[in-house]
């Protein structure tokens, strides 16, 4: 038990004894009061005088407690208050804390999609570099003429200057279209 715990016990417990106290003052006031009615019946003023004055006394003494066992009551009530936000907040606490940890794994995850993007996108372009590169354009239309010229086949008609590249539909070279869909995708992820 915390320490708010305790106090809220002890007012609850303070608060319960002082209405006990209340209740036996006004069994004691009843008593003085049946007393002070015989006194007066016996034709005892002076003794009826106490009586009276200890009647008053046990009522005064009631009302009080019962003021005092309000007061202790309406702070055990402020108490539980604290006590319930305070148990409360540390709900809320954890939520926010398994709530942080889910947004971070899946930030983490975005990240780590977004690198894998850009690697495999480098990657590919050194790679096509590098067999361009690598391979000499001259090479490649000897192989291409000695293949064709094995099948059978007429392909000095088809393929109008191997210095331009590949064409494609739109009259761009392939390797162009590639860089532009590189690009492109560059911008998406810094987006």
């Amino acid at each position: 038990m915390s320490g708010l715990e305790k106090s809220l016990f002890n007012l609850k417990f303070t608060a319960k004894q002082l209405n006990r106290q209340a209740v036996k003052a006004g069994r004691d006031e009843a008593v003085e009061k049946n007393k002070l009615k015989k006194a007066i019946q016996q034709n005892h003023p002076d003794i009826a005088k106490i009586y009276a004055q200890n009647a008053i006394r046990k009522q005064n003494e009631r009302l009080n407690l019962l003021r005092l066992g309000s007061r202790i009551d309406a702070v055990a009530s402020r108490v539980q208050t604290a006590v319930t936000m305070r148990q409360v907040t540390g709900s809320m606490a954890g939520v926010v804390k398994g709530m942080d940890g889910a947004m971070k794994a899946m930030d983490l995850e975005k990240t780590q999609f977004e690198d894998l993007d850009v690697a495999t996108g480098y990657y590919e372009n050194a790679t096509s570099s590098a067999t361009a590169v690598g391979t000499p354009q001259d090479d490649v239309d000897r192989l291409i003429g000695q293949v064709a010229d094995e099948a059978g086949v007429e392909l000095q008609a088809e393929m109008k200057a191997p210095e331009a590249g590949l064409k494609t539909k739109a009259g761009t070279s392939v390797e162009e279209e590639r860089e532009e869909e590189l690009g492109e995708r560059l911008r998406a992820l810094r987006n």
